[in-house]
């Protein structure tokens, strides 16, 4: 057994010595075409690029890897998830500046239907949906950097025709019920 190992090395080493001669001076290398567009799409650093640029100008990523149409995705989700926060935060103040004028004895704001503790409860209350707003316009602005590097990744993913997944609607014989299958199939050509 282990003659035969040694035997089948013995047969690869020269097998793979005797290829590397074979090429003349004169020779040419024929490229196919289709290994030269995907070398194109092969570029390592562009999911970097993709979540730097997301990470410094959000939707710059998104331009990079030339998906347009979610450029307005990302502006209305942080857009909206701002506005909410600097909503929260303004009748924040707002009640915080009624319930700090009342203590020191002012009763001519805007608030003087409210007693203290529905002062309070709206500080409180106002105050958790103003963090709350800056956890989700951290998480959108997380989500657009993710976004951006992912979208870059699968840029580089090789999908063509050779590849195919299709859900398949058969009958089985011995039932006469339908049944779901899935094919997956590979084409060598």
């Amino acid at each position: 057994m282990k003659n035969i190992f040694y035997i089948l090395i013995c047969i690869l080493l020269v097998n793979s010595f005797s290829s590397f001669g074979q090429n003349k001076v004169g020779d040419d290398l024929v490229v196919s075409d289709s290994l030269v567009k995907n070398k194109s799409k092969m570029n390592p650093l562009s999911p970097a690029k993709a979540a730097f640029y997301s990470a410094i100008f959000p939707g710059m990523g998104q331009v990079y890897n030339k998906k347009y149409w979610k450029v307005p995705l990302v502006y209305g989700a942080l857009g909206t998830s701002i506005y909410f926060l600097l909503s929260n935060q303004k009748k924040y103040n707002q009640y915080r500046d009624a319930y700090k004028r009342r203590l020191e004895g002012f009763t001519d704001d805007d608030y003087r239907y409210l007693d203290d503790t529905r002062l309070i409860a709206g500080q409180k209350f106002y105050q958790t949906n103003r963090d709350l707003s800056a956890l989700v316009t951290l998480l959108f602005y997380f989500l657009n950097i993710v976004d951006a590097n992912v979208d870059a990744h699968l840029m580089q993913f090789n999908v063509n025709d050779k590849l195919s997944f299709k859900p398949n609607l058969y009958r089985d014989d011995l039932t006469a019920r339908d049944n779901l299958g899935f094919k997956l199939s590979y084409n060598f050509k």
